[in-house]
């Protein structure tokens, strides 16, 4: 299944709902879509998530779904080392 990193800019700083990622996990079930982790900026006002998902359509359904924004959605084939070696996600 591909992978895919996420933009998102929020308005105002964000705090992390701890509590809200059993929800957000569920509905990202329902759409076979695969929050793999994220990174969040140090003012709290963007993030970067890595997700596996069969296409951005389902990606961008379930961010709908939960109410989360999306600003740019990229497929990603892999990591690119400090060695310049190309690691495959999959």
């Amino acid at each position: 299944m591909p992978f895919f990193v996420i933009e998102r800019n929020y308005a105002d700083q964000i705090e992390i709902p701890l509590e809200a990622a059993p929800e957000i996990n569920l509905i990202n079930d329902e759409e076979d879509v695969r929050w793999l982790y994220s990174f969040l900026s140090i003012d709290h006002r963007k993030s970067y998530c890595l997700y596996e998902a069969p296409s951005i359509e389902a990606i961008r359904a379930a961010a709908a779904r939960a109410g989360m924004p999306i600003d740019s959605v990229v497929e990603v084939e892999g990591r690119v080392m400090p060695s310049g070696q190309l690691i495959p996600l999959h």
